[in-house]
């Protein structure tokens, strides 16, 4: 294992994909060819969803790997994200059909920003219906860079029954469960062979001036310069390698691993990406964090540099073991390298995302931000004792997933948990149970409605109460009237004469303000202004709290007098979508209510559009779930508060009352 092993650094791939393309299937396909297998399920039919990634430590042909199997789902694409700030290279997986090419373009389009070296993996394609050349097309209408074909499919009948590796000219054939058989090429696809091999040998010498030399004078390359070039350009950025395979029955399994070997940048490479100097004390960055049972706190974690020791001291921590992944299952390792991909034991006050070292002080690396939540459900535990041990649990489920967000709502005082989607937040919820003891109920977050008025109203409230002894005596005259949208509450004294004393006047503004808490819809009132303007006392009998509830009573006479209105929150909302959606997102925007306030192409994203419109925030509870389903679950969008108008839903629910 890389703990171990002499000779090469060593290395990670992340498996990244649309849900449903094969990565986990790859990854123990993968793991397997390593000498690590990891365990199955009986029926892949059958195969959960990857929801956190997975992580298998292996060798091939005696170099050390960490083969990372990133979540396909958009709902947990922060951890794939994470996966891929720590990875060497990343191995996208596809499907062999072209109307699956439009899921892979968010992947292609981060890679080629993040500058990280990747290729494609085009996976079942034993399924082929079609042509290579159709899902070719409809791949390179969303890369940045060519699409470099390196294998040819061989078909016999309606089946794909093996490959023709380009570059070696050689042709194998697939074998369930095991490495590809090489077999003569068949004599009837010579000619469509070697017509491919022109076009990749063409891709590569457009960047290669003694390669197009060669192309030009009819001078055919050797395999070994087509590898060099390859690898180059493939680091580089300007072309994108394409390989074949059935990861379910190992085909291609082999010729993806070679192709890893040659072309995955080596530990040091990978540094110089980040722009990390190659001496100096161990630089460790954590992408993960897991509170894993005995274990405790296991960080997941990638060596940039240098090498750390069981018991080595880390931002002020003693570790408390350094863990691999064989098999799947943890086993300890005395000591991890750079290049490795480790999980650290106890690396207590250190967030995912951070950078640590067993020196006093290193500059932080970059790590991709939290992506914005776009949807929330309010929890509260099922058992009332377990309300104190909620609070540290749900600090750590964010520790874990920092795609989670908790808020304490101090309209409704709601606890709510956000998150990426319905899928994102039912697999929190199953982490809370399982790994914390904690079961939660759930339920749509209330909305925070408010009131307002319409019109102005005079108000008289009047206490007289005799008790024996001391009574209760306060009258006040109050004008309510309505103030622009946003201004707030205000209490004005115009009281003349003495009618109330001084020492009496803030318990009444102290009142109306307490009152315009509940109006007559039960919601906090807004945006009123309420002016004392006349009153009586009694020497004996008056007191604040007679004053206090002289104003209340006005108040809530008022209230109800003066044509009180709901008012709703409402959201500027900016949806992200292909631009062959875009009508559709429209119209799923009108039918909540929505405004739609224009469209515009997405910056830097072509082929994408962005539609704005105001929405009721009441509208936007499950609006993700619908986009990404109108979407081929590519949808999403931003929203931040606006404004609060007034709601239709206030008009039924006043009409009730």
């Amino acid at each position: 294992m890389s703990g171990t092993t002499d000779g090469r650094s060593p290395r990670s791939v992340a498996l990244v994909g649309p849900f449903g393309s094969g990565k986990s299937t790859l990854f123990e396909a993968m793991m397997e060819a390593g000498g690590a297998p990891v365990k199955r399920p009986s029926d892949p039919r059958n195969r959960p969803s990857t929801t956190e990634t997975r992580i298998g430590h292996c060798s091939f042909l005696g170099d050390p790997w960490t083969i990372l199997d990133c979540p396909g789902s958009i709902e947990f694409a922060h951890q794939a994200r994470a996966a891929l700030a720590v990875a060497d290279l990343a191995v996208v997986v596809c499907e062999p059909t072209p109307a699956r090419a439009m899921a892979v373009a968010p992947l292609l389009k981060l890679l080629a920003e993040e500058g990280l070296p990747h290729l494609l993996f085009i996976n079942k394609i034993d399924t082929l219906d079609g042509s290579v050349a159709d899902t070719l097309a409809a791949l390179q209408a969303y890369a940045r860079c060519p699409l470099v074909l390196r294998q040819m499919p061989i078909v016999d009948g309606n089946n794909v029954t093996g490959y023709v590796d380009l570059m070696s000219e050689r042709a194998y054939r697939y074998r369930k469960g095991q490495a590809s058989e090489l077999i003569q090429l068949p004599a009837t696809i010579a000619a469509e062979g070697q017509d491919a091999r022109g076009r990749l040998v063409e891709a590569l010498a457009d960047r290669d001036d003694a390669l197009l030399e060669k192309v030009l004078e009819d001078v055919r390359p050797t395999p070994e310069e087509l590898y060099r070039d390859m690898h180059k350009d493939l680091l580089a950025g300007s072309v994108l390698e394409v390989l074949l395979g059935a990861a379910e029955h190992a085909g291609g399994v082999q010729r993806l691993w070679k192709a890893l070997r040659h072309d995955t940048p080596e530990a040091t490479e990978s540094a110089e990406r980040r722009a990390l100097e190659a001496d100096g004390p161990p630089v460790v960055q954590v992408f993960k964090t897991v509170y894993a049972g005995h274990t405790g706190k296991l960080s997941y974690a990638r060596l940039w540099r240098g090498s750390v020791k069981d018991g080595a001291t880390l931002a002020g921590t003693r570790l408390g073991g350094i863990y691999q992944f064989p098999n799947g299952e943890p086993a300890k390792v005395a000591e991890a390298r750079a290049g490795d991909i480790v999980a650290l034991g106890r690396l207590e006050g250190v967030p995912t995302g951070a950078t640590v070292s067993t020196a006093a002080s290193v500059e932080a690396l970059p790590f991709p931000p939290a992506p914005p939540p776009v949807y929330a459900l309010a929890i509260a535990t099922t058992d009332r004792k377990d309300d104190v041990k909620l609070s540290g649990s749900l600090q750590r489920l964010v520790e874990e997933d920092p795609s989670l967000l908790v808020a304490q709502d101090p309209d409704t005082g709601e606890t709510v948990l956000h998150g990426q989607g319905e899928m994102h937040l039912l697999a929190a919820m199953e982490h809370l149970a399982k790994a914390f003891g904690l079961k939660v109920a759930t339920r749509k977050p209330q909305v925070a409605y408010k009131e307002t008025i319409r019109r102005a109203v005079h108000e008289h409230g009047r206490l007289k109460r005799q008790t024996g002894g001391h009574g209760q005596f306060a009258d006040v005259k109050i004008d309510v009237a309505p103030r622009a949208r946003g201004a707030g509450f205000a209490f004005v004294d115009k009281v003349v004469g003495g009618a109330v004393p001084r020492n009496f006047i803030p318990a009444v503004g102290e009142a109306a303000e307490e009152a315009a808490k509940k109006g007559p819809f039960g919601y906090p009132v807004v945006d009123i202004a309420v002016t004392l303007v006349d009153g009586g006392f009694h020497a004996v009998d008056s007191s604040d709290m007679a004053f206090r509830t002289a104003t209340s009573l006005a108040m809530k006479e008022a209230l109800a007098k003066a044509d009180p209105v709901l008012l709703e929150p409402m959201d500027r909302v900016t949806v992200s979508v292909p631009n062959e959606f875009t009508a559709r997102a429209q119209r799923l925007l009108t039918g909540r209510r929505g405004q739609i306030l224009g469209y515009a192409e997405k910056p830097n994203w072509p082929g994408w559009d962005e539609v704005e419109a105001l929405v009721p925030e009441a509208e936007l509870h499950d609006l993700i779930i619908e986009l990404r389903s109108q979407t081929l679950g590519l949808g999403t969008y931003l929203h931040r508060f606006d404004h609060l108008a007034e709601s239709r839903a206030g008009e039924l629910k006043r009409g009730a009352a």
